[in-house]
C-alpha cells in the first residue's frame, strides 16, 4: 500500500476508535481482535518499509520503541477507561479525560520518535505506525476483557 493510503487508514481507525471511546459501549468478547488483525495483515502484506535497509540497527531500535509505546499506550488506555456492570449484566466502558490525555501523549511520543528517526536519517514508513496502532488496540481490548471478568454485578442478588 502507498504511504498516503496507510496514513488515511491510520487516521480513519484512530478517529473511529476515539469517537467510539468517548461514548458508553458494551464490552463484549466476540471479535475484539478483528480490527487489530486486519491492520497487522495490511502491514505485513505491504512487505517492506518497516526496516530501513541502510540503517537496520537504528531502524529496528525505533520500530521496537514504537511497538513498546503502542503496548504501553494500550495498557494505560485500558486502565483509564471507566467500566461498570449494568443491572442486566452487560459490562459497559467509557473513555475518560485521562484516556484522551493518553492518546495525546502517545501521539506526542510517536512524533518524537519520528523526529529522532529523521535526525538519524532513518526512513520511517507509515507501516510502523499502523503496526503500533494494531498492537495498541489488541492490548487495550484484551485488558478491557480481563478487567470485565472481575467486575461484580451492580445489583445485589436476593438470597
Amino acid at each position: 500500500m502507498s504511504g498516503l493510503v496507510n496514513a488515511l487508514v491510520i487516521a480513519a481507525v484512530v478517529a473511529l476508535v476515539l469517537a467510539r471511546q468517548l461514548r458508553p459501549r458494551v464490552v463484549a468478547g466476540g471479535r475484539w481482535w478483528l480490527l487489530p488483525v486486519v491492520l497487522i495483515a495490511l502491514t505485513v502484506r505491504d512487505g517492506g518499509g518497516l526496516i530501513d535497509g541502510q540503517h537496520q540497527d537504528a531502524s529496528v531500535a525505533l520500530l521496537s520503541a514504537e511497538l513498546a509505546v503502542g503496548a504501553a499506550m494500550g495498557v494505560v488506555w485500558a486502565t483509564t477507561t471507566r467500566m461498570w456492570r449494568e443491572s442486566d449484566g452487560r459490562v459497559m466502558a467509557k473513555g475518560t479525560k485521562a484516556t484522551l490525555a493518553v492518546w495525546l501523549l502517545g501521539i506526542a511520543v510517536r512524533g518524537g520518535l519520528y523526529a529522532v528517526a529523521a535526525a538519524a536519517s532513518v526512513h520511517q514508513s507509515s507501516s510502523s505506525v499502523m503496526l503500533a496502532v494494531a498492537v495498541t488496540l489488541l492490548i487495550r481490548s484484551g485488558v478491557l476483557l480481563w478487567r470485565a471478568q472481575g467486575l461484580a454485578p451492580s445489583y445485589r442478588a436476593v438470597s
